[in-house]
């Protein structure tokens, strides 16, 4: 079957303030975890963010927060080594997962946040949906679509957010949107819905902060 994986669509005003007072409440770093045995209690509702090295995960976390410095941000892939917990009031975690791919770090040092990612991935009964962030400039690769069969199989729930959607041209960007509306037709744990997103151009952040903070 063939599903079209629609944008996601402006929130409601009532819906939106929902998000909104979410994300514009205490949030907090909670802790950075190298180990699964560094989890914190599993207490609450947990949603997390992962994509490749660069593709935006903490530039896109402060700009939902609106603190410039929550999540570090840096030119350098593979910048971000751990799980990074952040709190969002007292009712959900925000995860910022390790970039996947391409990392200027040691290769050991890379296979071991893999494998932490993977272990993450498939073992937290409290996580209920991966944001899965691809860049608009260049749509999913391979390694974006490894990630996916893995949540497949973990039957993790993930939902793409394309990140950087002012950069590219309306005709590539058009082109990317297609590309990946088909490529996640061949994952049954994908959300049908995707969410582009601009942090520079603030585009997109009302409708995911809505996602969040309405889940069930």
């Amino acid at each position: 079957m063939n599903i079209p994986f629609p944008l996601a669509e402006t929130p409601d005003y009532l819906s939106a303030e929902i998000g909104r007072k979410l994300f514009a409440g205490n949030t907090d770093f909670l802790k950075g975890v190298v180990a699964m045995d560094g989890l914190p209690p599993a207490d609450r509702m947990e949603v997390c963010f992962a994509g490749r090295s660069n593709v935006g995960k903490s530039t896109l976390i402060n700009a939902l927060t609106g603190r410039k410095a929550l999540a570090r941000t840096s030119n350098t892939p593979g910048r971000t080594q751990e799980i990074n917990y952040f709190t969002l009031l007292d009712s959900h975690f925000l995860v910022d997962l390790p970039g996947y791919g391409f990392a200027n770090a040691p290769l050991p040092v890379v296979a071991k946040w893999q494998r932490l990612l993977k272990k993450y991935l498939s073992g937290r009964a409290t996580l209920r949906r991966v944001f899965l962030l691809i860049d608009a400039r260049h749509g999913p690769k391979a390694v974006d679509e490894e990630i996916m069969a893995m949540l497949g199989e973990s039957a993790v729930t993930f939902q793409v957010v394309l990140t950087k959607i002012d950069k590219p041209s309306k005709g590539d960007y058009s082109k990317v949107l297609a590309k990946t509306q088909q490529v996640l037709n061949k994952y049954p744990a994908a959300y049908p819905e995707i969410i582009a997103t601009s942090s520079d151009k603030n585009i997109g952040l009302d409708v995911l902060r809505t996602v969040i903070a309405t889940m069930e």
